[in-house]
């Protein structure tokens, strides 16, 4: 059985049977258009594209593997502006002898991942291609609150990290070295845990800036530095080196900071608060912004990659 025996109506039918639809969508998968609440009368918008052999590898993970990853991508970006998402759109293109299970099961991982924030799947697009792609939009409301940008950091505001980061970099060094194990490290690339409810949290208690921590601490925080006009300055203590990614680290000849510091693919939430602000829970500070340009460790020009490019890295 294949996506072309199956065809692609037939296909979408199968697809969307599988997706539950939350209060936000008023009309979901059916017509020429979804039709979402947006209760704030702003909405708030992302995309983001997983190519196979680029971001995922079918031999490294299952397709609700993939689907998890895929929302969550854009989900963290809808919390990183301090909303929250509401609905997503997928497109999928695939090779014609994809079986169809696969997609099935690609949009299980899609909407189980959505369900955790209040989100539905509404509707998308599916297409034939050579390589096997999915471009997904999320949507969310801000619930009145401003968005929080980039911009927004100042000096004096102190740094802080809601997530982890680090596990999804260390998982994806152990598979690509060959291995299956550690099996936390690996689940962690598999399917990122995502701190969805810091994000709104943060916005309603001061934050100054956020971003979603996708390509390394090390780059998204100098994205948070430049639009800022300021200079981020971490502190290496901060930073915890679990013991199962210190044990492989060693295994494996690597710096757990370079996972922890550079590693992306966790989405953890980064944001700037003045230093009079307190903390929300599940908050913790691991640096401070100052004046001048660029980020550094402890004072210190990172030595290394500070993290992922689209176009100088390939998987």
């Amino acid at each position: 059985m294949t996506v072309a025996n199956v065809g692609e109506f037939g296909l979408i039918d199968r697809v969307t049977a599988r997706l539950a639809q939350g209060e936000s969508c008023l009309l979901g998968p059916g017509d020429d258009a979804a039709v979402v609440a947006a209760p704030d009368r702003r909405v708030v918008a992302s995309t983001d594209v997983l190519v196979e052999g680029r971001h995922f590898r079918r031999d490294w993970s299952g397709a609700r593997d993939v689907g998890h990853r895929a929302a969550a991508a854009n989900l963290a970006d809808i919390a990183a502006m301090g909303a929250t998402p509401t609905a997503l759109l997928v497109a999928l293109c695939m090779p014609a002898d994809l079986d169809p299970a696969w997609a099935e099961e690609l949009a299980d991982g899609l909407g189980a991942e959505a369900a955790l924030v209040g989100a539905s799947v509404v509707g998308g697009d599916m297409s034939a291609s050579p390589t096997l792609t999915i471009a997904v939009t999320a949507l969310g409301d801000l619930a009145g609150r401003a968005p929080v940008v980039r911009s927004g950091a100042r000096p004096g505001d102190v740094v802080a990290l809601a997530g982890r980061t680090g596990w999804a970099a260390a998982g994806y060094t152990v598979l690509s070295r060959g291995f299956r194990t550690p099996r936390l490290l690996v689940e962690a690339f598999r399917r990122p845990e995502v701190p969805y409810a810091a994000g709104p949290q943060a916005a309603g208690l001061g934050a100054t800036a956020m971003i979603d921590v996708s390509d390394g601490l090390l780059a998204d925080l100098g994205h948070v530095a430049k639009a800022s006009g300021v200079a981020v300055d971490l502190t290496r203590e901060a930073f915890e080196v679990p013991r199962q990614m210190r044990d492989a680290a060693q295994a494996l000849g690597v710096d757990p900071y370079t996972w922890i510091l550079a590693g992306g693919d966790d989405h953890a939430l980064a944001a700037t608060f003045p230093a009079t602000a307190t903390l929300p829970e599940g908050w913790r500070p691991v640096g401070r912004v100052t004046e001048g340009a660029g980020v550094t460790v402890d004072g210190a020009p990172f030595s290394g990659t500070a993290g992922w490019d689209h176009f100088r890295r390939t998987e």
